[in-house]
Protein backbone atom coordinates (compact mmCIF):
# COMPACT_ATOMS: atom_id res chain seq x y z
CA UNK A 1 0.00 0.00 0.00
CA UNK A 2 1.18 3.61 -1.22
CA UNK A 3 1.48 5.74 1.82
CA UNK A 4 0.91 9.80 0.70
CA UNK A 5 3.09 12.41 2.28
CA UNK A 6 1.97 14.28 5.08
CA UNK A 7 1.92 18.11 4.10
CA UNK A 8 3.88 20.88 5.49
CA UNK A 9 1.80 22.42 7.12
CA UNK A 10 0.29 19.66 8.76
CA UNK A 11 4.10 19.26 10.05
CA UNK A 12 4.53 22.87 11.38
CA UNK A 13 0.60 23.26 13.65
CA UNK A 14 1.63 23.71 16.77
CA UNK A 15 5.39 24.34 16.48
CA UNK A 16 5.95 28.01 17.91
CA UNK A 17 7.02 29.79 14.46
CA UNK A 18 5.84 27.43 12.25
CA UNK A 19 9.46 26.87 10.31
CA UNK A 20 10.23 30.50 10.30
CA UNK A 21 13.38 29.93 12.79
CA UNK A 22 13.95 32.03 16.37
CA UNK A 23 12.87 35.53 15.30
CA UNK A 24 13.43 35.54 11.61
CA UNK A 25 10.08 36.94 10.27
CA UNK A 26 8.12 38.44 12.76
CA UNK A 27 8.85 42.57 12.52
CA UNK A 28 8.21 44.93 9.53
CA UNK A 29 11.73 45.01 8.77
CA UNK A 30 11.38 41.31 6.91
CA UNK A 31 8.83 43.32 4.59
CA UNK A 32 9.98 46.13 4.03
CA UNK A 33 7.79 48.36 6.13
CA UNK A 34 4.35 47.93 7.75
CA UNK A 35 1.16 49.58 6.20
CA UNK A 36 2.23 52.30 3.43
CA UNK A 37 5.30 52.27 4.30
CA UNK A 38 8.16 52.98 1.37
CA UNK A 39 5.16 53.64 -1.46
CA UNK A 40 6.99 56.89 -3.13
CA UNK A 41 10.28 54.63 -2.55
CA UNK A 42 10.81 50.71 -2.03
CA UNK A 43 7.06 50.07 -3.17
CA UNK A 44 6.96 52.54 -5.33
CA UNK A 45 6.05 50.12 -8.08
CA UNK A 46 3.50 47.78 -6.21
CA UNK A 47 1.98 51.11 -4.74
CA UNK A 48 1.25 52.24 -8.57
CA UNK A 49 -0.04 49.31 -9.48
CA UNK A 50 -2.75 49.06 -6.33
CA UNK A 51 -3.57 53.14 -7.52
CA UNK A 52 -2.45 53.93 -4.08
CA UNK A 53 -1.38 57.18 -4.00
CA UNK A 54 0.91 59.60 -0.90
CA UNK A 55 1.12 63.05 -0.85
CA UNK A 56 -0.97 65.68 -1.37
CA UNK A 57 -0.85 68.68 -3.92
CA UNK A 58 -1.84 72.51 -3.82
CA UNK A 59 -4.58 73.81 -1.23
CA UNK A 60 -8.15 74.57 -1.74
CA UNK A 61 -8.96 77.86 0.48
CA UNK A 62 -12.03 77.42 2.47
CA UNK A 63 -13.44 80.18 1.24
CA UNK A 64 -13.84 79.35 -2.33
CA UNK A 65 -17.14 78.85 -4.16
CA UNK A 66 -17.20 77.20 -7.29
CA UNK A 67 -19.94 78.71 -9.81
CA UNK A 68 -21.36 76.63 -12.58
CA UNK A 69 -21.85 79.03 -15.31
CA UNK A 70 -23.06 77.49 -18.97
CA UNK A 71 -22.84 79.34 -22.56
CA UNK A 72 -25.74 80.97 -24.50
CA UNK A 73 -24.99 79.05 -27.35
CA UNK A 74 -25.92 75.39 -24.99
CA UNK A 75 -29.20 77.42 -23.53
CA UNK A 76 -30.09 78.06 -27.13
CA UNK A 77 -29.70 74.57 -28.20
CA UNK A 78 -31.16 72.69 -25.41
CA UNK A 79 -34.44 75.20 -25.49
CA UNK A 80 -36.57 73.34 -26.56
CA UNK A 81 -35.69 69.64 -24.84
CA UNK A 82 -36.17 72.32 -21.51
CA UNK A 83 -39.63 73.07 -22.79
CA UNK A 84 -40.32 69.08 -23.34
CA UNK A 85 -38.80 68.62 -19.90
CA UNK A 86 -40.78 71.31 -17.73
CA UNK A 87 -37.79 72.97 -17.34
CA UNK A 88 -38.14 76.02 -19.40
CA UNK A 89 -41.93 77.70 -20.83
CA UNK A 90 -42.67 79.95 -23.86
CA UNK A 91 -44.21 83.37 -22.93
CA UNK A 92 -45.54 84.50 -26.09
CA UNK A 93 -42.84 84.10 -29.05
CA UNK A 94 -39.72 84.00 -26.33
CA UNK A 95 -38.29 81.06 -24.06
CA UNK A 96 -38.91 81.73 -20.56
CA UNK A 97 -35.75 79.51 -18.52
CA UNK A 98 -34.95 80.07 -15.25
CA UNK A 99 -31.30 79.11 -14.34
CA UNK A 100 -31.19 80.05 -11.15
CA UNK A 101 -33.80 77.21 -10.67
CA UNK A 102 -31.70 74.33 -12.48
CA UNK A 103 -28.58 75.29 -10.49
CA UNK A 104 -26.81 77.81 -12.53
CA UNK A 105 -24.97 80.47 -11.37
CA UNK A 106 -23.64 82.86 -14.36
CA UNK A 107 -24.39 83.43 -18.07
CA UNK A 108 -21.69 83.58 -20.44
CA UNK A 109 -21.54 84.75 -23.54
CA UNK A 110 -20.15 81.45 -25.38
CA UNK A 111 -22.00 80.22 -29.01
CA UNK A 112 -24.89 81.89 -31.21
CA UNK A 113 -28.45 82.60 -30.49
CA UNK A 114 -31.33 82.17 -32.78
CA UNK A 115 -33.86 82.37 -30.43
CA UNK A 116 -35.52 84.73 -28.21
CA UNK A 117 -34.98 84.22 -25.00
CA UNK A 118 -36.35 85.59 -21.60
CA UNK A 119 -33.12 84.30 -18.89
CA UNK A 120 -33.43 84.89 -15.07
CA UNK A 121 -29.89 84.16 -13.81
CA UNK A 122 -28.05 85.98 -11.23
CA UNK A 123 -25.15 87.19 -12.82
CA UNK A 124 -23.98 87.11 -16.60
CA UNK A 125 -21.29 88.27 -18.86
CA UNK A 126 -21.85 91.83 -21.22
CA UNK A 127 -21.26 89.94 -24.26
CA UNK A 128 -24.21 87.37 -22.94
CA UNK A 129 -26.08 90.14 -22.49
CA UNK A 130 -25.53 91.56 -26.13
CA UNK A 131 -26.57 88.63 -27.69
CA UNK A 132 -29.71 87.94 -25.85
CA UNK A 133 -30.93 91.14 -26.41
CA UNK A 134 -29.76 91.69 -30.21
CA UNK A 135 -32.86 89.14 -31.19
CA UNK A 136 -35.18 90.92 -28.62
CA UNK A 137 -35.07 89.28 -25.98
CA UNK A 138 -34.00 90.04 -22.10
CA UNK A 139 -32.09 88.83 -18.99
CA UNK A 140 -33.92 89.21 -15.74
CA UNK A 141 -31.48 89.34 -12.57
CA UNK A 142 -33.07 88.33 -8.82
CA UNK A 143 -31.93 91.80 -7.85
CA UNK A 144 -34.80 93.69 -10.41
Amino acid sequence: MCQVPKKKIKKIRGSRTCGGGAKRHRGGGSRGGRGNAGICKHHYIKALLEGREKGKRGFTPPYRYEKTAVNVGELDEFAERLIAEGKAERRGDAIFIDLTRLGVDKLLGGGSVRKKLVVSVSEFSERAKAKIEELGGELVTEHE
